[in-house]
């Protein structure tokens, strides 16, 4: 039995895997907000889970962030009292035994890649679109993290061709840096560039919600924001060469991306066709808790 844990900044949900996949049960709780009582409450859930199913299992932990190589320590976290922590050495500590961690864009494409959407497919990118935006690679089933840990990140990298949609300075992100893909490619990106144009602050849900009624000026904002997204996949798929790319986050869900961007990224690929599929996830919400299951290939 495989344990996967989602370490998010509103729940916890634990949810345990038989060995063929199958789910056996699932739990959540709220997030508390300090650093010790959060690791009270996973290692709690991760008795709870192995109460109910009678049996014992590996524990995968998704987390928000990422460990340094250098210190073990948590870095990048929008979980702030996770940063400086030596999480996985704590984790270990108070389940009692090994425990595996990856960044929850990770665990999402390795979901994905196992028995999701892009299962069979080699190489696969995944790309989480949501408050923020992430990217998680799957080479030969494996997930690759690199050795700074931090393979497939590629929300911090500046947004290719900026001048052909936007003008005017390049928005500052909070990593220090202006332009990057995540400020134009998250949520609230979407959202303030549909302000920008139309003077209207909606979120991006509501920006998908009136694309889909027809709406003009929001069938304009997923159109730029189509052919930005293009432009950063180009990059992806210039380096990697991926099979599949299989999007998350709640930016995933608007229905015209999975037609538009195909048809915007050919000129800026490298090729003279593109066979890479765009594909929306199988699993949803579920998809990083499943992928930290799936960090351990097999059960003890």
């Amino acid at each position: 039995m495989r344990i996967g844990v989602d370490l998010g900044g509103t729940k916890i949900e634990a949810l345990a895997l038989s060995d063929a996949g199958e789910e056996l049960i699932r739990r959540r709780v709220d997030t508390p907000a300090e650093y010790a009582p959060c690791l009270e409450a996973v290692a709690a859930l991760v008795i709870a889970v192995e109460a109910d199913v009678g049996e014992t299992g590996t524990v995968g932990v998704a987390t928000p962030g990422a460990e340094s190589r250098i210190t073990g320590a948590m870095k990048n976290s929008n979980l702030q009292f996770l940063n400086g922590r030596l999480l996985r050495s704590d984790l270990c500590r108070v389940v009692d035994r090994e425990v595996l961690i990856a960044n929850d864009a990770d665990c999402l494409v390795l979901s994905e890649a196992t028995d999701g959407a892009a299962a069979g497919c080699d190489p696969v990118f995944g790309a989480i679109l949501g408050t923020g935006v992430g990217g998680g690679i799957v080479v030969g089933g494996r997930l690759v993290t690199g050795p700074n840990g931090i393979a497939g990140e590629w929300g911090h990298n500046p947004l290719p061709y900026p001048e052909f949609d936007h003008s005017g300075p390049l928005p500052s992100c909070y990593c220090g840096k202006a332009g990057c893909v995540e400020k134009f490619l998250s949520g609230p990106g979407m959202s303030a560039d549909h302000e920008r144009v139309s003077g209207n602050r909606i979120s991006a849900r509501e920006v998908a919600e009136a694309a889909d009624r027809g709406d003009k000026a929001a069938v304009a904002t997923v159109e730029r924001y189509s052919s930005r997204l293009a432009r950063a996949l180009a990059v992806v798929i210039n380096i990697l060469d991926p099979e599949v790319i299989v999007l998350g986050g709640g930016v995933s869900n608007v229905k015209m991306l999975y037609e538009t961007v195909p048809q915007k990224w050919d000129p800026f690929v490298f090729s003279d066709a593109t066979a890479t599929r765009l594909v929306a996830n199988r699993h949803g919400d579920s998809s990083g808790v499943r992928g930290a299951a799936w960090l351990w290939p097999l059960a003890p």
